[in-house]
């Protein structure tokens, strides 16, 4: 009766291929030929999404707005039967552009916003657009104002960013700049809750946010960031070319970051929470800068 046995370990590669050639008559045995496999295909830098959306009636009017919207714009998708105020500006400025109109039902725009509040219409465009540092200096120097830039140090969460423009766009930001890697990109959701801010705010895209910093430096901007020991920021002075850093939202500044600011400012809080969530922080501090850059006219 045979008896199946566990096959020996191997020793080493020299005792094996002896054994290989002895059992073969001095020829050494052959492997099968593999399996021939489909070639893997060749990744690119660019891996993102080749179609995003824009959701929702008022960052939808600002994208059909935009002078780029002919080749941003793919397809726009409108609620079958929707019957609101805004569906007359849609269709006057798909006409003037020439966009191409699907009507869908209500389930379809349920699936595509993945059930956001999508207010009845959804555009595909092509995946947002970043803006060069140079971009943004460009912006400044059009209005004749000093630099205003936002630094945003590993911001996670798409809804704190897209509220982050709105209040950038409200308080004339010239810009806004994010690192390329660990933190929150442009999104479909960062351009809904930013209600349309994000067709009138430069966002560039860095690799290395620190080396960002040094050079801003060198171009004659003064950086100012968060900390809990900083100034207190009602004596911010933010007149002149300026960096505004934002941090993480659980962790503040990163340390390689906080070597680079000029000054650190706070936030003094009397109440039982010691912490804002990061865009109402934000928007804090940017108004601070907007009373500091526009103050009132005395009274006559």
């Amino acid at each position: 009766m045979k008896t199946n046995k566990p096959y020996p370990k191997k020793r080493d590669n020299d005792f094996n291929s002896q054994r290989s050639q002895k059992n073969n008559g001095g020829k050494p045995k052959r492997r099968p030929m593999p399996e021939k496999r489909a070639p893997k295909p060749v990744e690119t830098e660019n891996t993102e999404e080749q179609t995003d959306f824009v959701i929702g009636k008022h960052a939808s009017i600002e994208t059909l707005k935009a002078p780029d919207a002919t080749t941003k714009v793919n397809k726009i998708f409108l609620q079958d039967g929707l019957k609101a105020d805004f569906v007359h500006d849609v269709l006057k400025l798909a006409k003037e552009k020439r966009l191409v109109i699907q009507n869908v039902p209500k389930n379809k725009l349920d699936l595509l916003s993945d059930r956001q509040n999508h207010q009845g219409i959804i555009l595909a465009i092509a995946p947002f657009e970043y803006a060069t540092i140079d971009d943004i200096f460009a912006k400044a120097a059009a209005k004749d104002e000093p630099p205003f830039i936002l630094i945003l140090d590993n911001l996670e969460d798409p809804h704190n960013l897209g509220s982050i423009m709105r209040t950038a766009d409200a308080v004339g930001v010239h810009g806004i700049i994010i690192p390329k890697h660990r933190a929150v990109g442009l999104t479909s959701t960062v351009a809904k809750t930013s209600t349309g801010a994000i067709e009138h705010v430069p966002v560039a895209r860095v690799t290395n946010l620190t080396q960002e910093i040094k050079k801003l430096k060198e171009r004659g901007l003064w950086i100012f960031g968060t900390d809990m020991a900083g100034a207190d920021y009602r004596q911010w002075d933010a007149t002149g070319p300026i960096g505004l850093i934002i941090g993480n939202e659980g962790k503040g500044l990163s340390p390689i970051i906080k070597k680079e600011v000029d000054q650190t400012l706070t936030i003094p809080m009397v109440g039982h929470v010691q912490s804002l969530n990061a865009s109402v922080a934000a928007g804090v501090l940017m108004y601070q800068a907007y009373n500091s850059r526009q103050p009132l006219a005395p009274k006559v």
